[in-house]
């Protein structure tokens, strides 16, 4: 640990500590490797995010988790642009709110309690890799390992280095943190709320904490000229949920998954570059259909330290190892809900009437998020039932458009 007096060697390296990263970290470790993790933030450390984490999370991360969960979802209620609002409800919690300070400085806190040597307020400077290893620099110090993981987010600095081909595409979004006071708002503490008609082809959200709501608007296009005035009409629809004063909400991109135009010859070219692989936001694994990405970054930092644990002493074998997880296990499904995204944003006001129409379908849905099912699974049974309306939809579309 000598910074500034040449390289400290470590198996790996991981820039970001965020959830992938700490995951990833915690996992590697427990496995005996010697691990390095790097950020350029103090932790814990405050971000505006909705916080939300499908349920099936119960299946990748222990229980302790629960002790920095703020609440537990079990219904959501749907608007369209602050109208007609429909309450679905589960019998079981299908997803969980928290805070990202909270939450983030949990999983940092289990790598180390598992033996990895934590750096935050270490921002890298540069990245070069070769045949004998990679060698990460920061203001501090010059480290080397024989694989690094990017899982510095959006913005990732290991992408920009050694994925300079890779898509940029990434969605807009703002969102708001609105303090509860002395309980102003007309919000159920288990319920979500979501307006498939509050942005173009995105959505609206409220998510409710112990302390605030989050409030905000995506957009799952290339562009958004007038995202602000979107989020002030929410806002503004959702006054009497939100019952007082929004503070300026805070704009950041949403890396969500999208094919690639070769997708079996050019997939894994972005995930894995020589000894460097991608996980979380940074590898753009974010759900097309409701940008979630918590989940997907904990699981893929899980899969990635997997396969390098299997294949401790080839990189090569354990960073394709780790591409070929996702094509198992991830991809599949977020072509599936890429599928339902482009119709549900293209037709928002037909997707909520058939939302009152089909709950049971929605319900179905929330089996997935529990991770009960998969989306691969749940595509085939909703076609069939919606199969025999089919054609009336389609008329519905051609007028509602």
């Amino acid at each position: 640990m000598a910074d500034g007096y040449g390289p400290t060697t470590y198996d790996v390296i991981i820039v970001g500590m965020g959830p992938a990263g700490a995951t990833a970290a915690a996992a590697l470790s427990r496995g005996g490797l010697t691990v390095l993790g790097l950020d350029k933030d103090a932790h814990p450390r405050y971000k505006v995010c909705g916080g939300g984490l499908s349920a099936r999370i119960d299946h990748a991360l222990e229980p302790g988790f629960h002790s920095v969960v703020e609440q537990s979802v079990t219904g959501v209620q749907f608007v369209y642009r602050g109208q007609d609002p429909l309450l679905i409800e589960s019998a079981r919690p299908i997803a969980y709110m928290v805070m990202r300070d909270r939450f983030d400085h949990y999983l940092v806190q289990e790598a180390i309690q598992a033996g990895a040597h934590i750096r935050t307020g270490h921002g890298v400077v540069e990245l070069m890799q070769d045949q004998h290893g990679v060698e990460v620099v920061t203001a501090q110090g010059r480290y080397r390992a024989q694989i690094v993981l990017g899982a510095d987010g959006a913005n990732s600095v290991v992408a920009r280095r050694f994925f300079p081909q890779r898509s940029q595409y990434r969605a807009p979004a703002l969102e708001s943190e609105v303090p509860l006071g002395n309980g102003r708002h007309g919000h159920s503490a288990s319920t979500i709320l979501v307006d498939v008609g509050a942005a173009r082809q995105g959505y609206g959200w409220i998510f409710p904490k112990r302390a605030c709501l989050s409030v905000g608007v995506g957009e799952f296009r290339r562009k958004s000229k007038s995202l602000r005035a979107t989020f002030d009409r929410f806002v503004t629809d959702e006054q009497h949920v939100i019952g007082g004063a929004v503070p300026r909400p805070a704009g950041h991109p949403i890396p969500v998954y999208t094919e690639s135009e070769k997708r079996e010859q050019d997939e894994e070219s972005r995930f894995v570059a020589g000894r460097a692989a991608l996980v979380g936001d940074a590898a753009h694994l974010v759900d097309p259909l409701f940008g979630e990405g918590i989940y997907y970054a904990i699981r893929s930092g899980q899969l990635a330290a997997h396969a390098i644990l299997a294949h401790r002493d080839d990189h090569h074998m354990a960073v394709s190892a780790y591409a070929a997880a996702l094509r198992r296990e991830i991809l599949p499904d977020f072509r599936v809900t890429a599928r339902m995204a482009q119709v549900i944003y293209a037709f928002p006001r037909l997707a909520f009437r058939l939302l009152g129409r089909y709950q049971d379908v929605v319900q179905d849905y929330f089996e997935v998020l529990q991770g009960r099912t998969t989306a691969q699974q749940f595509l085939p049974n909703a076609k069939k039932r919606l199969k025999a309306s089919v054609n009336d939809l389609l008329l519905e579309a051609l007028h509602l458009r």
